[in-house]
């Protein structure tokens, strides 16, 4: 059986023709993922649509007739994301050569999606293979969790169906240094893999598979179950804060694994090992869950080297490692982190630990019904302020030039355009908009919707500056993918601004967690 990889692995089994630019995967095309139930037993050569693939200088370079020739008759691994990342590349090869030796994927019982373990010619796991088409909700879903097209809403509305695996890659990358301890992670696709398939023939020509392929880790158990009190301070920690720069919405219990190394067998505190990150970086802030967050470790303070770790943290490098590397990740996505980093960094600086900020971030259940967080009131309330304030310099330039028209009839209009009305404006009043606004059709607060034309406006905000409206939390979340790049830099400004006064009101009112002594052992 032959098998092909990137050749800057090693494998050189095809050809290269002269001067010609290489094909790459790395930006996800849905033309190029559109497999229909009905189009199931169709050949390879309507599978793959070349058309919608985008091209750079990563991949190999083969024809169309070429690739399409040979994908008929042997395996094929590509690499989409993560042929920058050593580790990365490393496992796309040693699974390749496993599959080459003739060992082929093992479906898992666990979890909502198809899951596959792929294992060593000895036996030995390598690694864990999450066909996107298979999400829980995709038409080739195993365990009938099927009804939805790739690109529709998933298990969580601003989470989309098929891209689970982009961001399973994109918590890898974020993982600077290795600080929380993701396993290394790839997006591959597989050519003439046998996965599930829904509603196909028997018979039907093996088909391409786009999938997460993360490094399978060997381990005791999983955090559910242990009592916390097993756990390191800094295993904790370090997930907690990817989780909060992530705004991870599923780290439950099952997808923290425990590690006990020979010195830990005695008693000594586990390792832990963050792993399924699907549920990272969604197109709106959302509803976090976080296990950790009533660990007793999450409220002990963060220790120097986690301190440094986290000031040193730079959002908008982070936003631009995701547009190079991870081009299909939606920019609300990327928004998102930028917002939640800014969030970490100077909530760890106002001297919170990190169960406040989890705290910070949790909506809450009142009145049966599921209210904002704080987080999510300070982005409501810096957006309004801004959208109150360029509406009140745009109203006080109309009156200028209304003023001007009168006074100076046959004076050139285009002399007043540059004219600053800064020097007009309280600063103070940019933090403190009027207690109550009126919101019309037009509400400045953007929400992302799914279904719901008539989203409920009323109800208190946890801040007593403010008056905020509320909302259906089941089927809005707010978004920032409507900004432009001036407004959202303007926004990130107002934001920081009133994070301050959000960190001391929420010290005052005493939701911040009684810290446990130093001398405290886990």
């Amino acid at each position: 059986m032959a098998v092909a990889i990137d050749q800057g692995q090693g494998f050189a089994l095809f050809s290269r023709p002269p001067k010609c630019k290489l094909p790459s995967f790395t930006q996800l095309d849905y033309k190029m993922l559109n497999f229909s139930q009905h189009k199931h037993a169709q050949s390879s050569e309507h599978d793959l649509s070349f058309n919608s693939i985008h091209r750079s200088i990563s991949s190999p370079c083969l024809s169309e007739s070429s690739l399409l020739k040979d994908s008929g008759s042997s395996l094929r691994v590509d690499i989409l994301i993560g042929h920058a990342a050593p580790r990365a590349r490393a496992l796309v090869v040693e699974v390749a050569m496993a599959m080459a030796s003739g060992v082929n994927p093992e479906p898992t019982s666990s979890g909502l999606g198809g899951a596959y373990f792929l294992r060593a010619p000895n036996g030995d796991t390598i690694a864990v293979a999450k066909p996107i088409d298979e999400e829980p909700l995709a038409f080739n879903n195993p365990k009938g969790l099927v009804g939805r097209m790739l690109g529709q809403p998933g298990m969580k509305c601003s989470i989309r169906i098929g891209e689970t695996g982009l961001r399973e890659s994109a918590a890898y990358l974020l993982d600077h240094n290795g600080f929380a301890g993701v396993p290394p992670t790839a997006l591959v696709r597989f050519s003439n893999v046998r996965f599930n398939m829904n509603n196909s023939c028997p018979d039907s020509p093996p088909i391409h598979k786009i999938a997460s392929l993360q490094r399978y880790v060997h381990h005791d158990s999983d955090a559910g179950d242990l009592g916390p009190s097993s756990f390191s301070v800094t295993s904790v920690h370090h997930i907690g804060i990817l989780d909060i720069r992530l705004m991870n919405l599923d780290r439950h219990a099952g997808n923290i694994l425990v590690k006990r190394g020979q010195e830990n067998i005695a008693g000594g505190p586990a390792e832990l090992v963050p792993i399924d990150h699907g549920f990272c970086l969604p197109e709106s802030l959302d509803g976090p869950y976080f296990e950790w967050l009533h660990w007793p470790q999450a409220s002990l303070q963060f220790s120097n080297s986690e301190i440094d770790y986290i000031s040193n943290l730079d959002p908008v490098k982070d936003a631009a490692l995701l547009r190079t590397e991870l081009p299909s990740i939606g920019e609300s996505s990327i928004r998102v982190l930028m917002v939640c980093t800014i969030f970490l960094k100077r909530a760890v600086a106002s001297g919170l630990c990190l169960a406040d900020i989890g705290e910070m971030m949790t909506r809450e259940f009142r009145g049966g019904q599921e209210d904002h967080s704080t987080l999510e009131h300070i982005c409501i309330n810096a957006r309004a302020s801004l959208e109150a304030t360029l509406s009140d310099n745009a109203g006080m330039e109309n009156r200028h030039e209304e003023n001007d028209e009168v006074m100076f009839p046959f004076e050139d209009e285009s002399n007043h355009k540059g004219s600053d009305i800064s020097s007009t404006d309280n600063p103070s009043n940019l933090l403190h908009p009027p207690s109550i606004r009126v919101v019309d059709d037009d509400s400045i607060f953007k929400f992302t919707k799914n279904g719901d034309d008539n989203p409920k406006v009323g109800g208190m905000m946890r801040s007593i500056s403010y008056q905020m409206p509320s909302c259906s939390y089941e089927s809005e979340c707010i978004s920032f993918g409507d900004m432009d790049n001036e407004m959202w830099l303007l926004f990130l400004e107002k934001f920081e601004e009133l994070l301050p006064e959000a960190f001391d009101e929420y010290k005052a009112i005493g939701f911040s967690r009684q810290r446990l002594g130093s001398s405290c052992e886990f």
